[in-house]
């Protein structure tokens, strides 16, 4: 079993083409730990039971389910929270690959061949995949705890994986030499 910082490697279809005729371009991922990737999926649920806790909060303060502005303002809570979560899960993470969960912990999702999943691929893998994935007792999530790859079944449905997002490394600039009697 590899550690969360243990690299995996993949060629690389969508970058330049390699300097020799026949060396595929190798790029460095590192998978997401699997405490990162629960943290990043409960700020998303937290941000979606928000939505529509607020909306219950008003609703109940308009007179609830017997007046029709309760039950209207909770009708709109509920809508209001659907579209979020399809804004969140499917659309910016088809676009970006990140949700809002997903960017606020460093990970980004991707495509095995890389790049984002596509909103196809995003609403897939979070309305589809993550109902199958807890069904069996939440044991499509626990995969990416003994998988090499770090991929739950939601990833192995919509094809893809879910790495640490990759930040430049800088380089400390050379030290000056000291001249010969200087103290220190």
């Amino acid at each position: 079993m590899a550690s969360p910082m243990t690299p995996t490697t993949q060629t690389s279809k969508s970058a330049r083409p390699p300097q020799r005729r026949g060396e595929p371009r190798v790029r460095v991922r590192f998978r997401a730990p699997f405490a990162l990737r629960c943290g990043a999926l409960l700020i998303d649920y937290i941000l979606l039971a928000l939505i529509l806790t607020f909306s219950t909060m008003v609703a109940r303060l308009m007179g609830g389910g017997a007046r029709m502005a309760g039950g209207s303002a909770e009708k709109i809570g509920i809508l209001i929270t659907f579209v979020v979560a399809v804004l969140d899960l499917g659309i910016l993470a088809g676009l970006t690959g990140k949700t809002v969960g997903k960017w606020t912990t460093g990970l980004r999702i991707e495509r095995m061949h890389g790049g984002p999943p596509g909103i196809g691929w995003a609403l897939l893998r979070h309305f589809v995949g993550y109902p199958l994935s807890l069904l069996p007792f939440g044991l499509g999530f626990l995969i990416a705890t003994v998988m090499p790859t770090g991929r739950s079944l939601h990833d192995f449905i919509a094809n893809t994986v879910v790495v640490r997002e990759t930040t430049a490394h800088f380089v400390a600039p050379p030290r000056k030499a000291r001249p010969q009697g200087a103290q220190t």
